[in-house]
């Protein structure tokens, strides 16, 4: 009896460990994201990605602080002077979210955003490579979660910035935007701290297609 008493005493305390530093991972993940939201200048994005590779690096078990980290770096790898080593840079990062999280949507449309990064050194002589291998890992992501609206999103805006004469413009973008309004509507993330960005990038396609 002594014995069930002791394990059932260690069991509790373990379960309340776990719950405690799960309420820490997440209130971690919020503030993050907060400043994320908030950031405006390049040193502003990249301290916020800072943060979450060392929210990933203190957790080591948890995909989405490396995935968020990765995205800003991909995302802001657009408007720098080295998009190569910038985009270089996401990819390492999203390396350690993917070790952790095989087959993910959403590491997979950062993935393909990387790939854009990379394209956009020279469009004209990349896009053949690039654009390909972002295609392939907008499919893949679509084929892992078909109801996550951001690759859809990325195949959108892709396709707004194609020139018509590739077969890209309005006419091929705004079906898909529409698409991914509906599936932005419809869609239910995981938790609070769980990818939901896309809007705003609908949005401005549905309004400069009308």
């Amino acid at each position: 009896m002594k014995k069930v008493i002791i394990l059932s005493f260690v069991l509790v305390n373990t379960m309340f460990a776990a719950f405690s530093q799960n309420e820490k991972f997440t209130a971690a993940m919020a503030s993050a994201l907060e400043q994320m939201k908030a950031a405006k200048t390049p040193e502003e994005t990249a301290a916020v990605a800072a943060k979450f590779e060392r929210i990933g690096d203190a957790e080591k078990t948890q995909w989405l602080p490396y995935y968020y980290a990765a995205l800003i770096k991909a995302q802001s790898a657009f408007a720098a002077k080295d998009k190569d080593k910038a985009a270089d840079e996401a990819t390492a990062i999203l390396d350690k979210a993917e070790a952790l999280e095989k087959n993910n949507s959403e590491i997979l449309c950062t993935r393909a955003t990387i790939c854009y990064a990379h394209m956009m050194v020279d469009p004209m002589t990349r896009w053949m490579q690039y654009g390909a291998e972002a295609t392939k890992n907008l499919d893949a992501s679509i084929k892992a979660d078909a109801t996550n609206p951001r690759p859809v999103i990325l195949k959108a805006n892709s396709l707004k910035n194609t020139p018509e004469q590739f077969g890209g413009g309005c006419e091929t973008a705004k079906p898909l935007a529409e698409k991914a309004a509906k599936l932005l509507a419809d869609f239910k993330p995981a938790s609070p701290i769980h990818p939901t960005w896309g809007k705003e990038v609908v949005d401005q396609i549905l309004e400069s297609c009308k």
